[in-house]
């Protein structure tokens, strides 16, 4: 039912846990179905140096999570502003159309963190 990518992400997910005196700090939930995430993250040098990521909720939503600070960490804030859903999808292998909210979570939970350091950073 999942890909191996998903699942690899769920068993062993990567950045997990919070950022020290980060940058931005959001936690998003989907009212829907009731997942958690939480993203934390810091700047050094204009890119994002520190990303970590706590999830409460489905399979494909502790995958997205993982996923999405491996496909960030290390961007300026401009290039992470440009992560498309699919490509986040792709990185997870593809989900199974009931699981599709998992992407939306962790790409809304980017764009609230992005706009907190926009707005205390002047970027």
């Amino acid at each position: 039912m999942y890909s191996p990518e998903v699942l690899d992400h769920f068993e062993h997910p990567r950045n997990a846990g919070t950022v020290a005196d980060p940058d931005a700090s959001i936690q998003i939930e989907n009212p829907a179905c009731g997942d958690v995430l939480h993203l934390s993250l810091k700047l050094i040098d204009n890119r994002i140096g520190g990303i970590r990521f706590l999830a409460r909720g489905c399979v494909c939503s502790v995958a997205c999570g993982s996923a999405l600070t491996e496909l960030v960490l290390g961007k300026t804030v401009e290039q992470a502003r440009g992560l498309k859903r699919e490509e986040l999808m792709q990185a997870v292998g593809g989900l199974p159309p009931a699981s599709a909210h998992a992407v939306h979570l962790a790409m809304d939970a980017l764009a609230a963190a992005l706009d907190q350091i926009a707005g205390n950073h002047r970027i």
